[in-house]
């Protein structure tokens, strides 16, 4: 008889797992073939579970102790084996253990952006990422699921089914709090535990949990260069950009570009860009001299010329006007009233299938088919008749 022979004719008589990766989920014991023994050791140690399995059926299952199997504490695998008056000779079965502590610190990350309406900066792409601790919450579900004909399952199997269950729940949790980009961020803590409830039912149909989960919204770059200016040039602070003005803040950024080409005297645009702003500054500073004159009567001059009325400031729309913002050139104009509209129709820049959109609408569409603005755009008339042959 050959060694390989000696080693499955022998009778396994002590069943145990020792594992100290904490990585490790659950482990399949190494039969090779051989018979489980009457009266064999098993042993649980804590943060374990040992669960048998005959013929792809769960049998019974145990927790932390040490064992020793005889048909009493085996009543499933008995009822399956069909021992009715007990058993003495050894038996055959698929030994598991389980790791029922948590794995910690499984990161997690959208792999594509989530969009998300925002009240101040419209639509904004925002991503998302953190750690989570990962459990077996259901071993049976486990088993089934996950484990199949495997030997082992460890970490790095749940990584990738992690993540992408992560990623659905983030938007689901997105959309279902309401909140624009910048609330997302400034309450992310608060939101990590809102966002484990979401991810505990997608995964409870695996038999796994998480918990501790932490989160880390980014926004994009320009936004938080915008949301920097804003704070720099004392934008109120009881909230930020309430009513942006994107046309103003792109003025901003062009003024700044502007300066930052006058100030590099390498580029060979300095002269031209400084000859410019002095030209600018120049007429600033001259309207600013002319009213500090013509408020300041000086002995030997003219009398001064009354400072001209200052331009009132067109009122606010009447509450529960609806408002649109419409499709100018590749860049979101408004919002408008539909009176305010008509000007732009008359000018051509809002025409039948320009695209609008609204509060309540799901995106934007050609101005036609909105039927609150569709009287903008008078019937075509009837053509004139055919000359006589």
């Amino acid at each position: 008889m050959g060694l390989f022979d000696m080693i499955r004719g022998e009778f396994v008589d002590i069943i145990e797992w020792l594992d100290d990766t904490r990585t490790m989920l659950a482990w399949r014991f190494p039969r090779y073939e051989n018979e489980i023994k009457n009266g064999a050791e098993l042993i649980v140690r804590e943060g374990q579970q040992a669960v048998f399995v005959y013929r792809g059926q769960l049998a019974d299952k145990f927790g932390p102790g040490h064992y020793t199997l005889t048909t009493e504490n085996m009543p499933i695998m008995s009822t399956l084996q069909g021992w009715r008056h007990g058993f003495n000779s050894p038996f055959r079965s698929e030994v598991y253990y389980v790791n029922t502590r948590a794995v910690t610190d499984m990161r997690w990350g959208t792999p594509q952006p989530v969009t998300v309406r925002d009240p101040d900066f419209r639509m904004v792409q925002i991503r998302a990422n953190g750690t989570a601790n990962v459990r077996v919450t259901d071993i049976e579900v486990f088993l089934r699921q996950m484990i199949g004909t495997n030997a082992e399952v460890d970490a790095d199997v749940l990584s990738e089914q992690l993540r992408g269950n992560v990623a659905l729940a983030f938007s689901d949790m997105v959309l279902a709090s309401g909140l624009g980009a910048i609330d997302l961020q400034g309450r992310q803590v608060e939101l990590s535990g809102k966002l484990g409830e979401f991810v505990n039912q997608r995964l409870s149909g695996f038999g796994i949990g998480v918990e501790g989960v932490t989160m880390t919204i980014s926004l994009p770059e320009e936004i938080q260069q915008a949301m920097t200016r804003g704070v720099a040039r004392g934008v109120e602070a009881g909230g930020f950009m309430n009513n942006v003005d994107l046309n103003r803040y792109q003025q901003m950024q062009a003024a700044d570009a502007m300066l930052a080409a006058a100030q590099n005297p390498g580029g060979g645009m300095g002269a031209a860009m400084q000859a410019g702003m002095g030209v600018v500054l120049g007429g600033q500073m001259a309207g600013a001299m002319q009213g500090t004159f013509a408020q300041q009567p000086q002995q030997g001059y003219a009398q001064p010329q009354q400072p001209a009325a200052p331009q009132q400031a067109a009122p606010p729309p009447l509450p529960g006007q609806q408002q649109f913002h419409f499709d100018n050139g590749g860049q979101a104009a408004g919002p408008f009233t539909i009176d305010q509209l008509r000007q732009y129709v008359s000018s051509g820049q809002l025409q039948r299938d320009t695209n609008v959109w609204t509060e309540g609408m799901a995106g934007w569409e050609p101005a036609i088919s909105v039927p609150a603005l569709q009287n903008l755009f008078p019937l075509p008339g009837n053509p004139p008749p055919l000359p006589p042959r």
